[in-house]
C-alpha cells in the first residue's frame, strides 16, 4: 500500500487484494484494487466559505475551485401531473441552497433547445446569499412546453462550465421523458464533446423516460443515475446530490495501469459502489501504461477489478504482473502520483495455493454477474422470452442472496416471486409496476462490499 498527502488535497491509499499464486503455465491474474480518499472534507459537511473580492470565480476559501450547472427538464410533459414541475422547481431551489459560497453555478431550462435561466449572461454566477436568492427567484418563472433534446442541454452546460477556471466541474440533469427531439447520434456526439470536461449526475422522474438513455449519459460523464418515481422525492434527492458534489476535492484522477512486456490487460472495471466497465476508455500513458478515468473524488472509497494475462512461466518463477498508480495531471503535463500498489504473479506446484480464489475477487465477479443477469432478464421479459427471463432473474436472486446484496434482493422481489433464494428458484410476477421494473434496471449496477 502507498499513499500521498498534501495540504488541501485528500490523502489517497491503494490496497491490492489478490491470490498471486498461479499453476505452472497459468496466465490469468485477477486483482481487486481498493482506492480510498480521506481528509478532503466529508460530503455534505463542508461549511460555507465567504467569497472575497479578488478570489477566483468558482473557488472558495480553503477549497479547490468548483462549478456546477443544474439542467431542468421543462418540456411539455413536465406539466403532467402539475406537481412534477413544481417539485422540480423546489428540488432545484434546495440544490441551490446547498451550493457553497464561492462556487460558480448556473441553471439551464431544457426543452427541444437549451436556455440559460440564471444568471442568463452566457456565464456563471458566484454563489453567495444574494445570487442564491436571485437564482431561486428566476426559478419561479420556469414553465413547461416544447420537446426534449438532452444533447443541447449538455452542450450548453459544457459551454457555461468552460467559462470558469476551476478544477471541479459538475452537472445535474433531470428529465421525465425520452430524448425524442434529436437523433441518437446527436446525443452521442454531445456526450463525446463533454466527456472529460465535466461529470454529471442524471435523474429520471416518473416512468416515461428511457433507462438505457440516462444510464448511458451518467456512464459517459462518470456520474450517478437513479429513478425518482414520485416527484415528491426530488427535493431530498437533489439536496443529497449537491452535497456530494460539494464534497469533491480532486478532479480528473486516473487509474494508471502499467504491465510488463508480453502482458495484456483484459479488462479494468469499477466494481464498487457500482459496476462500470472502463476498459474501452483507456488512453495511452507511455510505454506499456494506460490511464483509466475515475472522475472526481471527495471522502470515499471505490473498488476496481483488474484482469491481466501474463506470459506463462514455470514453477518458482515470479513477476510483477501490473503496477497500479493513482495519478493526477499537473499544469506542466507531469502526473502527480497519489498512491500506488503492485499486482504479482508467482508460479507454484501447490494445487491448494494456486486454486484458492481470493474472497474479494470472487465477491466482485459475482456482483458483476448480478448486474449483467438482471439486465438480461429484464430485456428477455420485455421481449416475451419468459423462460430466459425466469432463469436469468432466478440467478440474480441467487447471487444477491449469496453476496448479502439485500437492497437488490428487495427490488428483485417486486419483479419475481422467490420460491428459494439459495437455489435461485423463482416465478415471474404476472403484473409488475413500471416504477418497480425501472428501479431494478436503474439500480442493477449498485454493489455491496465484501462481508467482513
Amino acid at each position: 500500500m502507498a499513499n500521498f498527502s498534501k495540504s488541501n488535497v485528500p490523502q489517497f491509499s491503494v490496497d491490492i487484494y489478490q491470490n498471486e499464486f498461479l499453476p505452472e503455465g497459468g496466465r490469468e491474474v485477477n486483482a481487486i484494487v481498493t482506492v480510498t480518499s480521506t481528509g478532503g472534507g466529508t460530503t455534505g459537511g463542508l461549511p460555507l466559505a465567504t467569497h472575497r473580492p479578488g478570489d477566483v470565480p468558482g473557488s472558495s476559501a480553503g477549497a479547490p475551485g468548483a462549478a456546477v450547472v443544474i439542467m431542468v427538464d421543462c418540456s411539455g410533459s413536465m406539466d403532467y401531473p402539475p406537481t412534477k414541475m413544481r417539485s422540480a422547481r423546489e428540488a432545484t431551489a434546495a440544490a441551490i441552497d446547498t451550493i457553497r459560497d464561492g462556487v460558480a453555478f448556473a441553471v439551464v431550462a431544457g426543452t427541444h433547445q437549451a436556455k440559460e435561466v440564471y444568471p442568463a449572461n452566457g456565464g456563471l454566477a458566484v454563489a453567495d446569499p444574494a445570487t442564491r436568492h436571485q437564482a431561486k427567484e428566476a426559478l419561479r418563472r420556469l414553465g413547461s412546453g416544447g420537446g426534449t433534446a438532452i444533447g443541447s442541454w449538455l452542450r450548453l452546460a459544457n459551454r457555461l462550465l468552460s467559462t470558469s477556471e476551476v478544477s471541479i466541474r459538475h452537472g445535474i440533469l433531470l428529465t421525465d421523458g425520452r430524448n425524442e427531439h434529436e437523433k441518437p447520434e446527436q446525443l452521442r456526439a454531445a456526450l463525446e464533446s463533454c466527456a472529460g470536461r465535466f461529470t454529471c449526475d442524471a435523474r429520471g422522474v416518473g416512468t416515461d423516460w428511457e433507462v438505457k438513455e440516462l444510464t448511458g449519459i451518467a456512464s459517459a460523464l462518470l456520474g450517478t443515475v437513479d429513478i425518482v418515481a414520485d416527484p415528491s422525492g426530488l427535493e431530498a434527492d437533489f439536496r443529497r446530490m449537491m452535497e456530494t458534489a460539494m464534497g469533491k476535492e480532486v478532479a480528473d484522477v486516473a487509474l494508471r495501469v502499467w504491465t510488463p512486456q508480453g502482458a495484456e490487460i483484459q479488462y479494468v472495471k469499477q466494481v464498487a459502489p457500482t459496476v462500470e466497465d472502463l476498459t474501452t476508455r483507456r488512453t495511452e500513458a507511455g510505454p506499456r501504461a494506460g490511464d483509466y478515468p475515475t472522475g472526481s473524488w471527495g471522502d470515499e472509497s471505490r473498488d476496481y477489478h483488474v484482469n491481466v494475462v501474463v506470459p506463462a512461466a514455470g514453477v518458482g518463477q515470479e513477476m510483477l504482473a501490473a503496477r497500479i498508480s493513482l495519478v493526477l495531471p499537473q499544469p506542466d503535463g507531469t502526473p502527480r502520483v497519489l498512491g500506488q500498489g503492485l499486482v504479482r504473479a508467482l508460479w507454484t506446484d501447490d494445487m491448494a495455493a494456486s486454486t484458492r480464489i481470493n474472497p474479494q475477487v470472487a465477491h466482485y465477479t459475482g456482483q458483476a454477474e448480478l448486474a449483467q443477469v438482471i439486465q438480461q432478464g429484464l430485456e428477455a421479459r420485455k421481449q416475451g422470452d419468459l423462460d430466459s427471463a425466469t432463469a436469468k432473474l432466478g440467478r440474480a436472486v441467487q447471487l444477491a442472496s449469496a453476496s448479502g446484496n439485500d437492497d437488490t434482493a428487495k427490488l428483485l422481489a417486486k419483479v419475481v416471486d422467490v420460491v428459494d433464494a439459495v437455489t435461485g428458484t423463482v416465478r415471474l410476477k404476472a403484473r409488475v409496476a413500471d416504477a418497480d421494473e425501472m428501479t431494478l434496471e436503474t439500480r442493477s449496477t449498485k454493489t455491496v462490499r465484501v462481508k467482513k
